[in-house]
């Protein structure tokens, strides 16, 4: 195994996969250092990393994980609004998430299919008189954070704030625009909490604050952090799964044609752009409780370490071909979404905007194309998300 970290710089982000073909040759964790200077341990095969996404013995303890972090490097999880069931073990994850369950069924989620679909048309109506347009902008990004902000009761004229607010804890970004960020963040979701208090809604947050007040199981912090958590996990996903989606087929013209020939795949298309080219890039920050063998290599007390589910996916060992797209492959098995209690909770929400969204797109535009030199695309500077910065698209 080599000894020096290897450096998760400029380069990496916009070329991933050739650096983890390389990592997984070599053996499945291997030093990194991520871009605030910060050391950690790389996990890059799919058996590894779906044995330690499960593992007990990896925490994620917000709190005890501050204390690890060298001064400067803790980045987003620095803010209070990171108090949320991500950072937190057994049983305070296991009460949190319990209370947000319900919200995220497949039936309950099932019911919210006419809405989608009616913000899909409208946002498809506007590209069609546009022409041409960033896919990112008028359609990727709208749909979700519409969708979730409905679902949580946040009002519509506030939903464009919530990009500039939320990609500070995504990506790279300075302490000034991280500090603006929380502030204002903090801010806005505080006294929307109380709004909800005083004058419930039909929807989650109001559910939220009403168990909150009637059995004291969420504090006033807990409620703004949980808040947090589901705007901005509940639409970053989902904004890029729709996008690597959409350019995974551009880049296949084959695999576009045999989804619309038969949009019965759909579903299982899905999964494959989650496999392919997923969202999350690293899953959120864990650290170890205690030594623990991964592969030949033991791991000590008290280092963080970060799962590549990008990488994962990519496993040769368990996806035959894993370098090419293919809407047939058997579905399931992926780690796109995580492994075992910190599986993502929106999942099924996830899939049906990306399955409605998908499948309108192809088929209100058969003439779809690429609006851009295909090498001049840049992927966001994240460990944590697989983003685009822009998708320019020509619809006709």
């Amino acid at each position: 195994m080599a000894t020096e970290p290897i450096k998760l710089n400029r380069a990496f982000y916009q070329d991933p996969h050739g650096v983890y073909a390389a990592l997984r040759a070599e053996g499945p964790v291997r030093t990194a250092m991520l871009y605030r200077g910060l050391q950690v341990w790389l996990v890059s095969r799919y058996a590894e990393a779906k044995a330690l996404l499960a593992d007990p013995r990896l925490s994620k303890d917000g709190a005890r994980a501050l204390e690890l972090f060298p001064e400067g490097t803790a980045g987003a999880l620095a803010s209070s609004l990171s108090a949320h069931m991500l950072t937190s073990d057994p049983p305070d994850h296991t009460r949190l998430r319990t209370l947000v369950n319900k919200a995220f069924t497949a039936r309950t989620v099932a019911r919210l299919r006419p809405r989608i679909e009616q913000i899909t048309d409208a946002l498809l109506d506007d590209m069609a008189d546009a022409g041409s347009v960033d896919l990112m902008e008028s359609y990727a990004f709208p749909l979700p954070i519409a969708v979730i902000c409905e679902l949580l009761g946040v009002p519509g004229s506030d939903r464009d704030k919530f990009r500039a607010w939320s990609s500070p804890f995504v990506a790279a970004a300075s302490e000034a625009e991280m500090r603006v960020a929380h502030e204002e963040l903090t801010a806005y979701l505080t006294a929307l909490v109380d709004r909800k208090r005083t004058a419930p809604g039909d929807d989650l947050l109001s559910e939220l604050v009403q168990v909150s007040d009637e059995g004291d199981r969420l504090s006033q912090d807990e409620v703004v952090s949980m808040a947090f958590l589901l705007l901005v996990a509940g639409h970053e996903t989902t904004v890029n799964l729709i996008s690597n989606g959409v350019l995974a087929l551009l880049d296949d013209p084959g695999q576009m044609a045999a989804l619309r020939a038969d949009p019965s795949l759909l579903p299982n298309a899905v999964e494959e752009f989650l496999r392919f080219d997923g969202p999350i890039n690293i899953a959120t920050v864990r650290f170890t409780t205690e030594p623990v063998l991964v592969g030949d290599v033991e791991i000590p007390a008290d280092q963080f370490v970060m799962i590549s589910l990008l990488s994962a996916n990519r496993d040769a060992d368990r996806f035959p071909a894993p370098d090419r797209l293919d809407i047939t492959r058997p579905g399931g098995g992926h780690l796109a979404f995580g492994h075992g209690i910190h599986y993502c909770l929106g999942a099924p929400l996830a899939r049906l905007e990306a399955e409605i969204a998908l499948g309108r797109l192809l088929d209100r535009f058969p003439a779809l194309e690429l609006g851009a030199e295909r090498a001049g695309l840049e992927w966001r500077i994240s460990t944590l998300i697989r983003g685009l910065h822009t998708l320019p698209v020509r619809v006709r």
